[in-house]
């Protein structure tokens, strides 16, 4: 007899459980460092992206938390899903980096016809002594792996040594109101024993289930997108005795935590101003449960994410700020003319209030859709 159809998520339902994931229908009262660790990580190819996006997640978000737990490595910056920069809690980092490490190699095989012969364990080796001798920039990095193998191009032995190894961004990098230039050194150089990696997920098993638990429901092919990494179908299928299945409009199968919230899809959400290169938009190969295919060509320009405008939990526009004397401005452009902005212009002077402390105005504007 052939079994019934896992039940259907439509696409109302299915966004509304990735919001409640995401803290996104209410905000929530976790710490940073939780925060964090719950989400598997943000996003962070800019140091100010990860701070407004707990900014909208977390209910009396303080800047200066997040910087204060960098500053004391419980939180780093280093690149991991997707071969890309990440703010990660340290034992994450510590566990996750062996998981997605094939997202890593895929990279230093573009590089490998630049590396004249260079063994990139050999190179990575050699940086690992220059970077704990004390941090490098890639630069420095260039200019000191160079004179070793010179027929190779300084670049690729660069990127092979921060592919094979784990290299933190030390601060001040990253530090809210500070930065500074990106310096590199190994992970473990830079925590020393401050992390236990038994904190983190031990396999590809519990991988899925930390995604899972941040952005579920999701396909193999979202858990494919969000970690960079291929063949994941049958670490679902052992999964799938202990997981909840569901199927989308369009028939694909969806994998849950039994546990994890699924709010009903009528569920209000308030609107949000979220950052470029958020997690929510960039985690799931099918992006239509937050973001109209319509839209997703004008979140871009080239490489560039823009931050982003959410009504009623989709992709509904694009937002920056300016600061000109004392006046500090919040502009927003929604796709549609007739958008319902209730709720921005508070959402906006949230914001602003982070970005421009020091401003004495706060100027919330519309640009025509």
């Amino acid at each position: 007899m052939t079994s019934p159809p896992p039940p259907l998520l439509t696409p109302q339902a299915l966004n509304r459980a990735t919001l409640a994931r995401q803290h996104l229908l209410e905000r929530a009262a976790l710490t940073p460092v939780d925060a964090v660790r719950h989400l598997v990580g943000l996003q962070a190819q800019n140091t100010v992206p990860p701070y407004l996006a707990l900014a909208a997640r977390l209910d009396g978000f303080d800047p200066y938390a997040l910087s204060a737990a960098m500053e004391a490595r419980q939180v780093v910056r280093i690149v991991s899903m997707r071969s890309t920069l990440h703010t990660l809690t340290a034992a994450d980092a510590r566990a996750l980096l062996p998981l997605v490490q094939p997202a890593r190699d895929r990279e230093l095989r573009v590089f490998r016809s630049r590396l004249a012969g260079a063994e990139p364990e050999r190179v990575a080796a050699r940086a690992r002594g220059l970077v704990e001798e004390e941090p490098r920039t890639m630069a420095e990095l260039r200019r000191l792996l160079a004179p070793a193998w010179p027929e190779a191009d300084p670049a690729a032995l660069a990127v092979a040594a921060r592919c094979v190894l784990p290299l933190v961004q030390v601060t001040p990098r990253g530090l809210w109101g500070r930065s500074g230039q990106v310096a590199l050194t190994t992970l473990d150089h830079w925590l020393g024993d401050r992390a236990d990696p038994g904190d983190g997920p031990a396999d590809l098993a519990g991988l899925v289930r930390r995604y899972l638990a941040a952005f579920g429901p999701a396909s193999v092919r979202d858990v494919q997108q969000w970690s960079g990494l291929t063949r994941l179908r049958p670490h679902l299928e052992a999964l799938r005795p202990g997981l909840a299945v569901f199927r989308d409009e369009s028939g694909t199968e969806l994998f849950d935590l039994p546990e994890a919230p699924r709010p009903g899809p009528e569920v209000p959400v308030p609107p949000h101003l979220l950052p470029e290169f958020d997690n929510l938009l960039l985690s799931h190969a099918d992006r239509t449960r937050v973001l109209p295919d319509a839209h997703r060509p004008r979140l871009w320009t080239g490489n560039q994410s823009h931050p982003v405008l959410l009504l009623d939990g989709r992709t509904a526009g694009l937002w920056h700020h300016t600061r000109e004397g004392a006046r500090a401005t919040l502009t927003v452009r929604p796709f549609a003319p007739d958008a319902d902005l209730t709720g921005v212009p508070e959402e906006a002077r949230r914001l602003l209030a982070l970005l421009h402390p020091e401003a004495t105005e706060h100027e919330v504007a519309t640009e025509p859709a």
